[in-house]
């Protein structure tokens, strides 16, 4: 049973910041594309990072520069690290598994992935 856990939320002020985690388990880690989303209130959830299996990423432009998405297979644990964080990145932010080898150019679209998290909420103050 896949199950995706994330943590490392919190509130910060303009211009911290933190690093998400997301532990992974029920499946083998390392063989699949996962990405980052968010979703703030009223809003629609949105991409910001996405992986391949072999280390490959992708990036919201809106984060470009500022996040980075990384994987420990090891530990079997995916990474959001969040710098310069703004007010505009207030949200939930998910952890999602995509059952594919590579992320292949829809690493940013909530369609593409079969597995979610619970979610760890970022609140930015200004």
């Amino acid at each position: 049973q896949v199950q995706l856990v994330e943590s490392g939320g919190g509130s910060v002020q303009a211009g911290g910041s933190l690093k998400l985690s997301c532990a992974a388990s029920g499946y083998t880690y390392n063989t699949y594309c996962m990405g980052w989303f968010r979703q703030a209130p009223g809003k629609e959830r949105e991409g910001v990072a996405a992986i391949d299996n072999d280390g490959g990423t992708s990036y919201a432009d809106s984060v470009k520069g500022r996040f980075t998405v990384s994987r420990d297979n090891a530990k079997n644990t995916l990474y959001l690290q969040i710098n310069t964080l703004k007010p505009e990145d207030t949200a939930m932010y998910y952890c999602a598994l995509r059952w594919r080898l590579k992320c292949a150019g829809v690493g940013l679209w909530k369609a593409a992935y079969s597995y979610w998290g619970q979610g760890t909420q970022v609140t930015v103050s200004s």
